[in-house]
């Protein structure tokens, strides 16, 4: 098989833990059921002991310093300590020169903002945890964020989303080293998705960042949130602003980004995501409560939003369904 691959991971004070030991315990996993395939190293500044957001004190291998030669894969953790160690001349600087000499670069959530310190996203598409897609869009305008994607790859650079998804990147990784059987292993001994359904979307809510500016808008957003089994065409929407069809749909898409036929959908899908996650109504039910009519808009509608079947969702997130298993 050759020499194991070199896996270092980078840790700072105030890393997410999951955002290190998830990729740490997929890559060792691999490890222990075929010797050979990577060896792993964790790398701090100054080689000293750091906490974790949770409070989990760990210690690294060796310092970043000491950190010299070819790296295969360099994983660089997220978490609340990001915005300071992004600040950190010498870590950056660090992290740019040992990205120029491993194979492949990764990032877990909101790592992907140490690597753009770095210079290593330029001209990339890449994601990160919902909650700060948009702020690292906003700090890299030259980089293309995806809010959606557990994991994206560019070329030499793969970036994931937050805390778990760290888990779902390294699998993929293994998939890319040793196949597809290697990865679905791995999966199995760690009980996880090999491939996990659907996007962020299942995991975030999208309404908040969708919010008029005009004060009839917000009106007409108010009215839809309250009762989303309403009668909302745009036509009907238009009146209540008091606005033509036509300049209501084009100032609504201006404001908020979306049509206001998107609009009522991402609503309806919100009501009936929270439906399904506290309630026992049956999936046609919620349907028509929701404003959908049948089922299978619902699903339509769902799959556009979330990534997965409201029946899937339900068996993932329904806290009832899930004490009871």
């Amino acid at each position: 098989m050759g020499s194991p691959r070199r896996v270092v991971l980078v840790a700072y004070e105030g890393i997410q833990s999951l955002d290190l030991t998830g990729p740490l315990e997929v890559f060792s996993t691999a490890e222990r059921l075929a010797p050979g395939r990577y060896r792993t190293e964790i790398v701090a500044r100054g080689g000293l002991g750091f906490r974790t957001n949770s409070g989990l004190r760990l210690t690294p291998d060796r310092s970043t310093s000491a950190c010299r030669g070819e790296i295969d894969t360099l994983v660089v953790a997220g978490g609340l300590g990001v915005r300071e160690s992004a600040r950190d001349e010498d870590l950056v600087r660090w992290l740019h020169s040992a990205a120029g000499r491993s194979r492949r670069v990764t990032s877990v959530c909101t790592g992907a903002f140490l690597l753009g310190a770095a210079g290593v996203l330029e001209g990339r598409r890449v994601t990160t945890h919902w909650a700060s897609a948009e702020r690292l869009a906003e700090r890299h305008p030259d980089v293309e964020v995806d809010p959606d994607r557990i994991y994206v790859r560019d070329g030499n650079v793969w970036t994931s989303a937050g805390v778990t998804a760290g888990i779902d990147l390294a699998l993929a990784l293994v998939e890319d080293d040793h196949g597809r059987e290697a990865a679905l292993e791995v999966a199995r001994w760690l009980v996880v998705f090999a491939r996990r359904p659907g996007g962020q979307s299942q995991f975030s809510a999208p309404l908040a960042a969708q919010s008029a500016e005009r004060e009839p808008l917000r009106e007409v957003q108010e009215a839809v949130l309250s009762d989303p089994a309403g009668d909302f065409t745009v036509e009907r929407l238009a009146a209540r602003a008091c606005m033509s069809p036509r300049n209501f749909a084009r100032v609504f898409r201006r404001e908020t980004g979306v049509t206001p036929a998107s609009w009522v959908e991402t609503v309806r899908v919100e009501r009936a995501r929270q439906l399904l996650e506290a309630s026992s109504s049956p999936i046609e039910t919620i349907a028509a409560d929701c404003g959908f009519g049948t089922v299978e808009t619902m699903r339509r509608a769902f799959r556009r939003g979330v990534g997965v079947a409201p029946g899937e969702y339900r068996d993932r997130f329904n806290a009832a369904l899930l004490h009871a298993a």
